[in-house]
């Protein structure tokens, strides 16, 4: 990766939907170079997708919990069925094994207080190998910066 890709990386991080026309222009490729620039990036994988930020709350998600789990064994066959078993949870947008007294964090969205606690009672209780489950719930959020912005932020 050179200063070109990092350059259309950027501009992709700032707007996904920018014409690859106008990200040509700005890092000085003709629109085919530069797509060819982008295809070699997604297929390298620099880039794993592009998607859309949501409005949680216009959408009726008004609940994000997260939710340490500690299970009873550390067993690497234990934690894949764990894994395996927490992909299939509806709302759980993100599953991070994690160092310190618990093993896994999961950050999951709800509708309301009344649907996490059945998400709790029916999925995450009968989650293999769960030994405690301790939730939190986010009062605020403050913006934050996307994975992609916190990497170029010191390369502007």
């Amino acid at each position: 990766m050179d200063r070109i890709d990092a350059a259309i990386l950027r501009r992709l991080v700032a707007d996904a939907r920018a014409p690859v026309s106008q990200i040509a222009g700005e890092v000085g490729l003709s629109q085919s170079a530069c797509t060819r620039r982008i295809q070699a990036l997604e297929a390298s994988g620099h880039i794993r997708g592009y998607s859309a930020r949501l409005g949680l709350r216009r959408l009726g998600y008004r609940v994000t919990a997260l939710v340490d789990i500690t299970l009873g064994t550390q067993a690497e066959e234990d934690l894949a069925l764990f894994e395996r078993a927490v992909e299939q949870i509806d709302g759980v947008v993100e599953c991070a094994l994690v160092s310190g007294g618990q093993d896994y964090r999961l950050k999951i969205l709800c509708r309301d207080l009344d649907d996490y606690e059945r998400l709790h009672r029916e999925q995450l209780g009968r989650l293999p190998g769960v030994v405690t489950i301790n939730s939190s719930f986010v009062l605020r959020s403050v913006p934050t910066r996307s994975e992609g912005d916190a990497i170029f932020a010191g390369l502007r």
